[in-house]
């Protein structure tokens, strides 16, 4: 199973040595791309906390979520 959901970051709170990440799914715009997405995706969020100062997640913009079921341990 695939399935590519797309999200909106709404705030990044900052303590430190980690960072928490909260998103929440697109659900609305003018762009077709994002009509497609609420269509199948009307809600759902997202939060992560995240210790990699390499990623960087910006407010306001929104991202791609790919999940791919993991194989069996």
């Amino acid at each position: 199973m695939n399935t590519r959901c797309k999200f909106k970051c709404n705030s990044i709170t900052d303590f430190g040595e980690s960072k928490s990440v909260n998103m929440t799914a697109v659900t609305y715009g003018i762009e077709a791309e994002n009509k497609e997405f609420w269509k199948w995706t009307p809600s759902g969020t997202f939060e992560i906390s995240c210790l990699n100062p390499a990623v960087q997640f910006i407010p306001g913009k929104e991202y791609y979520l790919d999940i791919t079921e993991a194989e069996n341990q």
